[in-house]
């Protein structure tokens, strides 16, 4: 597992999102990503206001963010990328984003089962300890090419 690199460059969604459409039109950029943990942006854009008065970001865009940010995590930590499924996804919405301001989501897997890893993130704008945003996370692993039993247990 220590092939994967450190750091990936800002705005390259495509390194590990790229069959996620959503994704793709929301501009889900990962920005750093190591074993286990990964930091994702989504720039602030126009079309992803949910209220034209206040020009605040939708509360899906954030759920999509910190959903694609800890699955991300859970496929760094297991190599499963593209074979994984969220099972449970509990959000806690703490405030609501500053209009014109990027949204960045700092997520981590931390415990990867048989079948099963859960992860935690948060969504924030510049500082993690304010933000907009937390979550946990339960994944199903191997939803594609294999039945059950895919990982062995550890994990982190």
């Amino acid at each position: 597992m220590s092939d994967l690199p450190p750091t990936v460059p800002d705005h390259k969604a495509g390194f590990v999102l790229a069959g996620v459409p959503h994704a793709a039109a929301l501009q889900l950029a990962i920005v750093e990503i190591k074993l286990g943990e990964v930091i994702c942006k989504v720039p602030y854009a126009e079309h992803l206001i949910g209220n034209p008065d206040t020009r605040v970001i939708h509360g899906g865009v954030i759920t999509a963010l910190l959903d694609n940010a800890c699955g991300v995590a859970v496929g760094s930590m297991t190599r499963l990328q593209g074979q994984i499924a969220t099972l449970d996804l509990r959000i806690d919405y703490m405030k609501s984003a500053t209009p014109g301001e990027d949204i960045f989501a700092f997520a981590e897997c931390y415990k990867v089962t048989k079948n099963i890893a859960f992860a935690r993130g948060v969504a924030y704008h510049s500082d993690r300890n304010d933000p907009i945003a937390t979550c946990a996370a339960a994944f199903m692993l191997g939803t594609k090419s294999q039945r059950g039993a895919n990982v062995a247990a550890g994990g982190k």
